[in-house]
């Protein structure tokens, strides 16, 4: 019996067995070996980024902005204020890189999604490798960063090891929608509205200044973007800034991880089987 046949039997059942085989672990070994042979070093360099914006602007202009007061009355430094900031807009941008341009790739031009599933792979296999190789980089990025903020003493709080599955969530989060929301893509011009959509993100998710310096109307805009909810969610823990706010936050993205893979094999399965 041929490979194709027995995917085809595979899935003869419908159900879970039409979307899901257990192999996600094949998919998340391939992007490793990938990574080891060919972009290593982009993935490396992406470590980088959010420790420069540290250095140049929590120890460069942080010496002359001075301390920032929290919403609860707590002082801490600018370095300290930003600084779990970039770590939230790191793991997006590791999570959203893998879970898009990557992933665009091997449907469009690397045909990796055609091979997969005419294995007994179904498309919840393939979407959860994805996913979980993008986490695997959000968390290597996690700890690198958190690393740097304890050496510097930006860690103002035990609670901050907490910031490491706070990221992975955050990661999670992103990387399940961004891949869902590039099923849909079909050009490169499509592609680049997506970094249209985080550059604004970045600049004004309160990653580097508080939510309070916007108009109350901006304000509720701004907290609607999942960033937002990053950065307060991994700023809490790094400051022991603790409030029930924090559930909001989790709930935020259980959510974007819910309806991310939902849509995704959804999606593949529309686009590869049906």
């Amino acid at each position: 019996m041929s490979i194709v046949e027995k995917a085809v039997n595979a899935r003869s059942g419908g159900g879970v067995r039409a979307l899901y085989s257990g192999n996600a672990r094949i998919v998340v070994a391939r992007g490793l070996l990938a990574t080891k042979s060919t972009n290593w070093v982009v993935v490396f360099s992406g470590f980088f980024e959010p420790v420069f914006y540290l250095l140049a602007m929590g120890w460069g202009l942080g010496q002359f902005i001075g301390d920032v007061t929290l919403p609860s009355g707590t002082v801490i430094s600018y370095a300290a204020f930003i600084a779990p900031g970039l770590l939230a807009v790191s793991a997006m941008n590791g999570a959203v890189y893998d879970s898009t341009w990557n992933v665009f790739f091997k449907m469009h031009f690397g045909k990796l999604y055609d091979s997969m599933l005419s294995t007994s792979m179904g498309p919840l296999d393939v979407a959860l490798g994805e996913i979980l190789y993008a986490l695997l980089r959000g968390g290597v990025y996690a700890i690198g960063f958190l690393t740097v903020m304890q050496v510097l003493g930006l860690n103002l709080s035990w609670t901050a090891a907490l910031a490491i599955p706070a990221v992975l969530l955050v990661a999670f989060g992103f990387a399940s929608v961004g891949m869902a929301i590039t099923s849909y893509m079909k050009t490169f011009q499509q592609m680049d509205w997506i970094n249209i959509v985080m550059l604004p993100m970045f600049l004004f998710s309160a990653t580097f200044y508080p939510l309070s310096v916007y108009a109350e109307p901006i304000q509720w805009l701004i907290m609607a973007l999942p960033l937002w909810h990053a950065v307060e969610l991994v700023r809490s823990l790094t400051t022991g800034d603790l409030t029930g706010s924090l559930a909001i936050h989790v709930a935020y993205f259980v959510a974007m991880i819910t309806l991310g893979l939902s849509f995704t094999t959804v999606r593949l399965r529309a686009l590869f089987l049906d």
